[in-house]
């Protein structure tokens, strides 16, 4: 009988809305939280859940992806990324010789690199154009509808801090007066109304998540790297709104006097933390504060030197030295951490060199995975990724190598599924 083309389209409506059930079949998984390998690995998906692993019996009619000589882990997750950026000559120029529609397409770029390299979630923490429009909402938009291949975004908007600084876009390539004019719906705040105003906008725009500028940095002309910018009272006010509305904060901070600022207003995290103290570390610890030490662009910024203003570089070399032994004092500690690449620094794509960059600082093969796993889902406050267990989110990649015995294994993702999508399948 011949179907009416009202049934045929009912079909493939149903079909895209509730896909086809997939079972993977692999050598094994790895269990983040506990540091097991579970053998053998079976992984029912069903829309874009995990349904069952390793069930007694398998559901017929299924596609079989077949990955029995790889290892399975839950997708990865990059804490600290710039997507509208890269980290090239002139790049302080990008946000006056790039329109907003050129940073959305310079955002997808990245996103597809960072998705192909197994990170299936990451924070857009902050975009360097000063369009007042949300890049990150735009591309994470794009994500969820499947416009483009890119991890799931979680979009902070425009980093809040005050006027000249380290969030003061203009301030990465020294601009004159009149160049940018910019105000708290571009995160610029001077005082806790402009503060209250700034965040609200970000979530009434779809911010997802918060940033805020504790101190200055390295890559804007300020003269101090540590100093502390935004106030005690604007950092607290910009915290309990965001709170308020079930949205975590992140506070860039390198300067101690910021960090424990930052800390006592009640961050989520501290990034960076470039020198953190004895005191600081207790806070961390007793607060539950995470860390995303965006420690592995020390080991990168040094061949970027000429891409850089002498100013900065003079900045950096004094500054990155320090923040490595923050990091090594914060593992040896037990402070919480999650992986952060600040990528650009490290390059789209690459972002598993942070990964190995804490592992240097004296993280072990499991506690660094679970730095891009569990514990980035803990900052987040996301209780449906980061693991492979059933009602959780199919967010799946593969490797060839058992990652505990060669971690470097994880730098060549042959397999990478996002919502139950396969988005990479290699030999």
């Amino acid at each position: 009988m011949k179907k009416s083309p009202f049934l045929i389209l009912i079909l493939f409506i149903t079909i895209n809305l509730f896909g086809q059930t997939k079972i993977i079949k692999a050598k094994a998984f790895l269990n983040v939280r506990t540091g097991q390998l579970v053998e053998p690995a079976i992984l029912v998906i069903e829309n874009n859940f995990i349904s069952a692993i390793n069930p007694v019996s398998l559901p017929s009619n299924t596609e079989i992806i077949d990955l029995s000589d790889k290892f399975l882990l839950p997708g990865l997750m990059d804490m600290h990324v710039h997507l509208d950026l890269d980290f090239i000559k002139n790049y302080q120029f990008l946000s006056v010789t790039e329109s907003g529609s050129d940073a959305v397409l310079r955002g997808t770029k990245n996103a597809k690199k960072t998705l192909m390299a197994g990170f299936t979630t990451i924070r857009n923490i902050g975009q360097t154009h000063p369009t007042k429009e949300l890049i990150g909402v735009s591309l994470a938009k794009a994500s969820d509808a499947g416009w483009i291949e890119a991890p799931r975004i979680i979009p902070c908007g425009h980093m809040i801090g005050i006027s000249g600084g380290h969030a003061d876009i203009s301030m990465m390539g020294g601009f004159a007066e009149g160049v940018y004019d910019l105000g708290y719906e571009n995160g610029m705040i001077n005082g806790k109304d402009e503060a209250l105003k700034a965040v609200r906008y970000q979530i009434k725009y779809g911010a997802k998540a918060i940033k805020i500028m504790a101190t200055a940095g390295v890559l804007s002309l300020e003269e101090s790297i540590g100093a502390q910018q935004m106030t005690n009272e604007e950092m607290q006010i910009v915290v309990e709104e965001a709170h308020r509305h079930g949205i975590t904060v992140g506070a860039h901070a390198h300067g101690t006097e910021g960090i424990i600022a930052a800390i006592n207003s009640g961050v989520n995290s501290i990034e960076h933390g470039s020198l953190l103290n004895d005191e600081a570390i207790a806070l961390m610890k007793d607060k539950g504060t995470f860390l995303v030490p965006t420690t592995g662009l020390v080991d990168k910024i040094t061949s970027g030197y000429d891409k850089m203003d002498i100013r900065l570089v003079k900045k950096a070399k004094y500054i990155l030295p320090l923040a490595k032994e923050s990091v090594k004092n914060a593992i040896k500690s037990g402070v919480n951490i999650a992986l952060g690449t600040d990528a650009p620094l490290i390059p789209h794509g690459k972002n598993i060199e942070e990964l190995f960059a804490m592992m240097d600082r004296g993280m072990s093969e499991i506690d660094a995975i679970q730095s891009a796993t569990i514990n980035a889902a803990a900052l987040l406050e996301l209780s449906d990724r980061g693991e492979l267990k059933t009602g959780y989110l199919a967010d799946i990649i593969a490797v060839d190598d058992n990652p505990l015995k060669n971690i470097n294994t994880l730098a060549t993702v042959k397999f990478v599924m996002k919502d139950g999508v396969v988005y990479k399948l290699e030999n």
